[in-house]
């Protein structure tokens, strides 16, 4: 270790850690929630993207979005509680990183010829991708702040 960085690098004030963890637990979990409520709402607006249609396309769409409260639902636990909740928030980076890799895997699996459904798998990784890197942050800070 290089004297001296460990005060800097691990020196997170507990009174900082928790509003970085609710906003970056909080920012996933409404763009989550979000995209739930355009997919139940408006399923006809995305069927396409997943490149499906008419009433199955339509409650594939609405699944989805069922499947997005569902994954969201220890959420607000996170966001209420942060340093009560550790062990809650390590299953939500699990969850993520398992969401992360299962869109990896079904985009590059993914015959030749599926623009649509390619170009959904990549806004599905970036954003998960994206999230996981946030939250990931945020949980290293809680932790470093419990450190302390």
């Amino acid at each position: 270790m290089i004297k001296g960085t460990r005060d800097k690098v691990g020196g997170v004030s507990p009174a900082l850690a928790e509003p970085i963890t609710r906003t970056a637990v909080g920012a996933v979990f409404l763009m989550n929630v979000w995209c739930a409520v355009m997919f139940l709402g408006w399923p006809e607006n995305f069927a396409a993207s997943f490149e499906v249609g008419g009433a199955p396309g339509r409650a594939i769409v609405q699944a989805f979005g069922i499947l997005f409260l569902m994954w969201n639902a220890t959420y607000p636990a996170v966001i209420w509680r942060p340093r009560a909740h550790r062990v809650l928030f390590a299953v939500i980076l699990v969850q993520q990183a398992l969401g992360l890799a299962g869109e990896t895997w079904l985009v590059l699996s993914l015959a030749p010829g599926h623009a649509a459904l390619w170009a959904t798998g990549m806004r599905f990784i970036f954003f998960d991708g994206a999230g996981l890197a946030l939250m990931l942050l945020a949980y290293v800070v809680l932790q470093r702040s419990n450190a302390r």
